[in-house]
């Protein structure tokens, strides 16, 4: 019996509509089995279990309310100007992806949890792999493992099943295990062998950050020379940012519909009968909705990624457990914030600034060149991969490098998005219209991905896998003496 057999099976069946198709149970299903395995006491488990599902259950409502608040504004620029809008952001993208799934959601979670069973077989036969990292930021890897399943699933339709899903993990887990591991000496540069690594969304552009910042610029001419106004401080704060970057973009598309197009689009006439949403009654004013309407994808974003983060730590301890039981002293891949204490102290807002210069220079160009895919900057990459990148172009190659590499990479999130929506069926009717992953290495490494699994089908994911693979290998061919020295045996020490 094949693994679809078995799916189609009468108790598979019941598992499946009753746990499998929702993910606060599968994945707190998973939780509980961990936290039993580890001997847990009875407490702890029933209050992670707990906490599991209630952090999904608000991760679905955020999530929605993304869906609901950006309904009106996308079918808005659809008919004005016959435009396919997408916020290029994690979250968004996740909402967005999870609904061109449909009933295949569930399939997520088994990618998921093949992806990480996956990252350990290969860290734990590291001699043989030379895989030295384990990649443990949890609501990344739903992230991706979930865009990957979109991915996968559009690229090879046959495979849309638990076969496909296992695939899908083994792909992802592969990615997450050697690019992860690709970050390890970026990171020893940075932090003076810290001893993680970055397990985030541009771990390919770090690397290629470290490799090439010292020829872009000059390490002692840094930002520590430079200070920034105090008044661009308030951007430190991911609330006053994503509401700032929300009000900016999502003002000014609202304010060029207009107040009558914006009302009749909250206040539709179906069947001859007026039917209201609330959102803009004849007492509010046009600038008062506009705020109110801008700072609710604020409010609903952090309401996911609220949720995302309560059950993502119960699920990331669980999965550590289990890691640190059987495979001890391996190197942790982490959220690409644990290097912002490493850098300069205005690395951050410098990435962010200029990284956002860069998307919006791209975004003038699709507009100027009448692209039907209509770009909007999204609150995480602009913010976390363009910070992320300018700390590590900083140590290596100064105020220049931190500057052109966050241009850059902003450049390429919304080009590079632009093009997966279009090549994954952006259109009128197109599911992904509303968001995209957007983090740099899902706008370059992933649609190329996707090109080439959608021309060469199961080869050539396979094929991806084995080229991945293929990377440590000739990674540790470069560097056999200190390649599984741990810090503090570093031999450069």
């Amino acid at each position: 019996m094949d693994i679809n057999s078995i799916a189609n099976s009468g108790l598979f069946k019941t598992f499946s509509d009753n746990i499998l198709v929702r993910p606060e149970f599968f994945i707190s299903l998973i939780v509980l089995i961990c936290y039993l395995f580890l001997r847990r006491p009875l407490h702890e488990t029933f209050a992670g279990t707990m906490k599991c599902i209630i952090g999904i259950m608000i991760w679905n409502i955020g999530a929605g309310g993304l869906v609901t608040t950006f309904r009106p504004i996308l079918a808005g620029l659809n008919d004005r100007f016959h435009m396919s809008a997408a916020v290029i952001d994690p979250y968004f993208g996740l909402a967005a992806a999870n609904k061109s799934l449909g009933s295949l959601a569930s399939m997520v979670m088994i990618a998921l949890m093949f992806a990480f069973l996956w990252n350990l077989v290969l860290v734990a036969f590291g001699k043989i792999t030379k895989i030295r990292t384990l990649f443990l930021t949890g609501h990344i890897m739903l992230q991706q493992a979930t865009t990957a399943t979109f991915i996968v699933f559009f690229a090879l339709p046959a495979y849309a099943n638990a076969t496909g899903a296992i695939i899908v993990g083994i792909l992802v887990g592969t990615y997450q295990a050697v690019f992860s591991n690709l970050t390890v000496e970026a990171c020893n540069n940075l932090t003076d062998n810290a001893g993680f690594a970055i397990g985030h969304q541009q771990m390919g552009a770090v690397w290629l950050t470290d490799k090439i910042a010292g020829k872009l610029g000059n390490k002692d001419k840094n930002l520590d020379n430079i200070k920034l106004p105090k008044s661009l401080s308030i951007f430190n704060d991911n609330v006053v940012t994503a509401g700032t970057l929300m009000l900016v973009f999502f003002g000014i598309i609202m304010f060029i519909l207009g107040e009558p197009y914006m009302r009749g689009l909250e206040n539709p006439i179906i069947n001859g009968v007026l039917v209201p949403s609330g959102n803009f009654p004849k007492t509010l004013s046009f600038p008062a909705y506009i705020i109110n309407r801008s700072l609710t994808f604020s409010v609903y974003l952090f309401i996911l990624m609220s949720g995302v983060r309560m059950f993502v730590a119960e699920l990331t301890t669980a999965f550590q457990g289990i890691s640190d039981k059987f495979i001890p002293g391996l190197t942790p891949a982490v959220d690409c914030a644990a290097t912002y204490g490493y850098g300069a102290k205005n690395a951050v807002v410098y990435g962010f600034i200029f990284g956002a210069l860069g998307q919006f220079i791209a975004i003038a160009g699709l507009l100027v060149f009448h692209s039907p895919i209509m770009i909007i900057t999204g609150f995480v990459p602009v913010f976390f991969d363009n910070a992320t990148l300018a700390v590590f172009a900083n140590k290596r190659g100064g105020v220049r490098a931190a500057t052109i590499i966050p241009i850059c990479c902003g450049i390429l999130q919304v080009l590079g998005g632009a093009f997966a929506i279009w090549f994954f069926g952006a259109g009128v009717q197109s599911p992904l219209t509303g968001g995209w992953h957007g983090s740099i290495d899902w706008d370059t490494i992933w649609p190329a991905f996707g090109v080439f699994a959608n021309i060469f089908k199961i080869f050539g994911v396979f094929a991806l896998i084995v080229a991945m693979l293929a990377i440590p290998q000739i990674q540790y061919r470069k560097n056999k003496a200190t390649y599984f020295a741990k810090p503090e045996e570093d031999l450069d020490n």
